[in-house]
Order: structure tokens, then sequence, then C-alpha cells
């Protein structure tokens, strides 16, 4: 963590331990600390937490004695989250809700609202390093705003964190880390797409057609997800493999990879955000905690230089990164 003396910071404070953490940390480095907490969008009629989580933060700002103010950004997260959730789904992709939420909320919104209130810069909590290294969600963010992103906890191990909300006498250092899609708190995404796009029972056929069990709609699960099948006429686990929306169909397969044959060695992308020159990418991910693959960028996309064990979804995000180090990312086509 540079040195922050005088600055005038602004740290997203979700009610979690982690945003907790980077606040104290900032503010025993003499920065000068506002807690802000960002309130998105919320399904109409289904639980809901935000009211619980910004008590936390409030307790936390509280806590710290430093000055606490709400955004309102639920506008950009239903358009740049929610509608682009199920304008995904709906085209048969994989969509990845917290990129956007990153690139439209936590870091978009949040960073325009600090700059308007004449802040140096912005802070999170998320990690950058180690087993719980986000970096995958961060590549859409545009490099002049994370450039401008302290991240206080981003290469401590998740312990260490817990250590010091305890010694900071934080309220929530007991807390649970929170699952699930980014601001829809105890909504899991099986109940949000159900009640968006209700049931509609379809069959599941195997590679070569026949038939082994029902589901309960196309568009409620990704390529490469496990699901569970009713009337099944085989043992599982069953995996996505391939969807045809027009016949409410799956394929579905024993693991993810159906044929290695049918992997391609290439992997085109498009909507790519650069941190550094594309060409020193030499790995990339291309599901969040998936396999890691050495290769190259060309014209062409990502050429893998080993085999690959999934199947890449089209929506879902390809990052990039050299020994560690996020250059960039996209989004892989169809």
């Amino acid at each position: 963590m540079d040195d922050v003396r005088g600055k005038k910071i602004f740290v997203g404070l979700s009610g979690g331990v982690d945003s907790a953490v980077s606040a104290a940390l900032l503010l025993h480095a003499g920065a000068r600390v506002t807690g802000v907490f960002i309130k998105g969008w919320y399904p109409p009629g289904m639980p809901c937490t935000w009211a619980e989580e910004r008590r936390d933060a409030m307790r936390v700002a509280a806590r710290l004695h430093i000055p606490f103010l709400t955004l309102d950004a639920s506008v950009e997260y239903k358009k740049g989250v929610i509608d682009y959730l199920f304008a995904e789904y709906r085209a048969g992709r994989t969509p990845n809700p917290d990129v956007m939420c990153n690139r439209e909320v936590k870091f978009g919104a949040f960073y325009r609202f600090a700059k308007s209130h004449d802040a140096d810069a912005i802070a999170t909590g998320h990690y950058r390093a180690g087993e719980k290294d986000q970096s995958y969600f961060l590549w859409a963010v545009p490099k002049e705003v994370l450039a401008a992103t302290i991240f206080p906890v981003g290469n401590m191990e998740k312990s260490k964190v817990r250590a010091l909300a305890k010694r900071f006498a934080l309220p929530v250092a007991l807390k649970k880390d929170s699952q699930g899609v980014c601001f829809l708190g105890s909504v899991s995404v099986e109940e949000f797409l159900r009640s968006e796009f209700g049931v509609h029972p379809g069959r599941a056929v195997d590679e070569t057609g026949n038939i082994v069990g029902e589901h309960d709609g196309v568009l409620l699960s990704t390529i490469g997800e496990r699901i569970g099948l009713r009337e099944t006429r085989a043992s599982g686990p069953w995996f996505v493999l391939a969807k045809d929306i027009a016949r409410n169909e799956f394929v579905v397969g024993k693991t993810r990879l159906a044929d290695v044959s049918s992997v391609p060695a290439n992997i085109s992308f498009t909507a790519a955000n650069w941190f550094a020159e594309p060409s020193r990418a030499t790995e990339a991910q291309y599901r969040y905690r998936g396999q890691w693959v050495r290769g190259h960028i060309d014209r062409n996309g990502f050429v893998s230089e080993e085999s690959i064990s999934e199947i890449p979804a089209p929506g879902q995000s390809i990052v990039f990164y050299h020994e560690g180090e996020l250059i960039g990312g996209g989004i892989i086509r169809s």
C-alpha cells in the first residue's frame, strides 16, 4: 500500500470483514477515510439483506469514527448487471455478472461518485493474490480506474484479515463471508432465474442422442454446469455440454469435457480490455477457479499451448496473466 497519509480516500464498505479491515488499515496509515455503502438493485418480492448489510457498514464506520455515505447505484446495477444477466441467459450464453458488477457499479459508479466528492482514490476489500484472488473479476474495469484504486488487503491471507478485524475490534470480525451473485445476498442464481424464466420441463440427451432424463428449463443452466435431472434413465453426475434453446433440450455428459477433439486450440474473444501489452500474456483462465492454460495471443485469439480440459463457454470471461500479473481479458465468442 503506497503512502496514503493525508489523502482523501473513499472506501466501499459492503458490511463485510474485508472492506472493514481495508478502511481500518487506511485510517491507521493516516488517510482521510470516508466509508461508502453502495446500494444496488434488488429483486422485488424476494428476500433481501441490503438493509442489514448497510447497518453493518454503518457500525464499522461508527467504530472507526469516519464519515459514512450511501451511494444509490440501483440504476447502474439494474442496467449493467441484471439486464445483461437475463439477456445472456436468453441467448444461451454464459454471463459473468460479477465482472459487470465490478465494471459498472463497484468501480464504475463508485469511482465517479468519489471523484465528484474530490476523493484522491477509492479502495475496496478485493483480493488480488493468494487463495481468494479476485483478479479474474477485475479484467473489465477501465485501466485508469484500477490505477486509482487501493487494495489494502489485496495480498493478505484471509486468516490475517480476520486477525486484524479482531485486533481493530471491528463489529463484523466474526461475520461469515457472503456468497452468490454480487448484491443478491441470500438469493441464489437458480432462484433468481426461476423467478424470471419460470419452469419449462424438457429432455436431456447424451452425446449419442439417448434420452437420459428431464430438466426444468434450458434457460436455467449454462455450458459446463452440473445439473440435476428428473426421471433419470442412467446415473450421473451430469454436466451441460450443449443446449438447444428452440427445442428446450440439453446435451449432457458425465464430465465437463465432451470430446477432446471438439475443443478448439484457439479461443476467440471480444470486448478486450488491456492493462499491459497483449503479447505479454503467457497463460489464461476461462472459468473462475478453473484450469490455467499456457499459451499466447495472436490476431485470432488465445492460442493454447497445452490441452484444454473443459469446453470454453461462449459469453464467459477469459482472463490473461503473466506470472500472476493481470494483463487483460475479454469475452469468449459464440
